[in-house]
């Protein structure tokens, strides 16, 4: 049966692929679901046709030994932006439920997006590329996939298996967190590979919906002004009916995702996309670009402005005068940050200065004093020390301040060597002859006109 569904796949499903040569021929790469075999041949032939671009690493094994293959895309001659500065990173994962197809092709169709961009020079794609690293592992659960099984092999549920909020409560959640290597092997790739990530973006099927954490309690995330923004955005400007909201509310209560990992114990914002749901069919007849469009509209749009994703703190004013520092600080990002100091750090790495905790609001300018006894003698910089986001497993940033080295001056410091003011011994001494001098000059000028009357 499963066969006969495909030849009448294969005989009406219209032409409508890409004609750029990183995709397989369109009558199948446009209609027909990758198993692991077919998903091993792509991502390979992507590596081996494409390096300036493309590499392949595996980033584990499932139960019965088949590879987790992470696509890495970017542009590889460059190791930075042409600033210097670290390249974003974006995680993408698909396919943790095996019979979720859509999830499965939404994120292959990420990464042949930008791999065929390239090729054909799109500006928008090359502009990634080169300032955005993007790590995308397309199947998580190949042997469930290859079976159309939700569960891996050992009969869990994948996406309840994390160490965030796990639950025995769960259905199939497994014997404990991380009890499968999949969900550990992912777990290790963040970890090890993209720790400062500012998009986790995982891939499913069910409900329509682009959904932001929590799933374990329908309280909303501390970020909330950023999935706010980006909501607003993509109503507005992309489809004003994907729904974006908090998954507990959006879709059902769930405990131990990957989605909320990657947030409480990550800090990166995160989101599940579920696409429109079809299980039990080996691919589709209406083509997977038609058919996940929007879907992919809407991950250009949020790997594209990656760079907003984070706080992003921008001194405008910085001033010193006696005991008082007056700072004026803006937030370019979309993200607020609720504990950022200003630091005197000297050359060796030592903090000699801290002020107290301030915060910035996404997209908002911060004006402030600070009092009290300055930094002590020497030379230091000045920097900016926050978390990009204010949920608790946020990374911590240590920016430098953009102004010249910074001597602070010390009591030590001035033209006399000893003592303080007018109690220096050498200030008396010179005070003393300039009386003198002036007195005897004094007397010589009322001689001579004395002389002269």
């Amino acid at each position: 049966m499963r066969w006969s569904v495909v030849l009448v796949l294969l005989l009406f499903a219209g032409n409508t692929g890409l004609p750029v040569a990183a995709q397989q021929p369109d009558i199948i790469q446009e209609h027909w679901y990758h198993s692991w075999p077919t998903l091993t041949l792509d991502t390979t032939d992507w590596a081996n046709n494409y390096p300036e671009i493309v590499s392949l690493r595996s980033a584990g094994t499932t139960v019965l030994g088949r590879d987790q293959w992470v696509v890495r895309i970017s542009d590889w001659s460059m190791e930075t932006k042409e600033d210097g500065t670290a390249k974003e990173k974006v995680y993408i994962d698909g396919g943790h439920h095996g019979n979720e197809h859509l999830g499965t092709e939404l994120a292959f169709l990420v990464a042949e997006y930008y791999i065929e961009g390239w090729l054909a020079g799109d500006e928008e794609a090359i502009k990634v590329l080169q300032t955005t690293e993007l790590h995308i592992m397309i199947m998580l659960n190949a042997d469930g996939n290859d079976i159309d099984n939700r569960w891996n092999t050992n009969a869990v549920d994948l996406n309840r298996n994390y160490d965030h909020m796990w639950s025995t409560e769960e259905t199939r959640s497994g014997s404990g967190p991380f009890s499968e290597p999949e969900t550990r092997n992912n777990a290790d790739y963040m970890n090890d590979f993209v720790t400062e990530a500012d998009l986790y973006v995982t891939m499913h099927t069910g409900t329509w919906i682009l959904a932001y954490p929590w799933g374990f309690t329908p309280e909303l995330p501390s970020d909330w002004e950023l999935y706010n923004h980006i909501a607003d955005t993509i109503h507005e400007d992309i489809d004003a009916e994907l729904p974006v909201r908090n998954a507990n509310a959006g879709i059902y209560p769930t405990h131990g995702t990957s989605r909320d990992y990657g947030y409480g114990v990550m800090g990166y914002p995160t989101f599940t996309f579920e696409t429109d749901d079809e299980q039990f069919l080996p691919g589709t007849a209406q083509s997977l670009s038609d058919r996940l469009s929007v879907e992919l509209e809407v991950m250009r749009y949020l790997i594209k402005e990656v760079w907003y994703w984070r706080a992003r703190l921008q001194v405008d004013s910085f001033e010193i005068s006696g005991d008082m520092i007056d700072l004026s600080v803006s937030n370019l990002g979309h993200a607020s940050t609720a504990n950022a100091t200003l630091q005197f750090i000297a050359p060796s790495g030592e903090v000699l200065w801290n002020s107290s905790n301030f915060a910035v609001n996404a997209s908002n300018n911060t004006v402030l004093s600070f009092t009290g006894d300055l930094p002590p003698q020497g030379e230091g910089n000045w920097n900016l020390y926050y978390q990009v986001r204010v949920v608790d497993a946020s990374r911590w940033v240590n920016e430098s301040v953009d102004i010249s080295p910074t001597e602070i001056p010390t009591e030590d410091d001035g033209f006399f060597l000893d003592g303080h003011g007018v109690f220096d011994p050498f200030t008396v001494i010179i005070s003393v002859l300039c009386i003198a001098l002036i007195e005897r000059r004094s007397k010589g000028e009322q001689y001579v006109i004395e002389e002269r009357i």
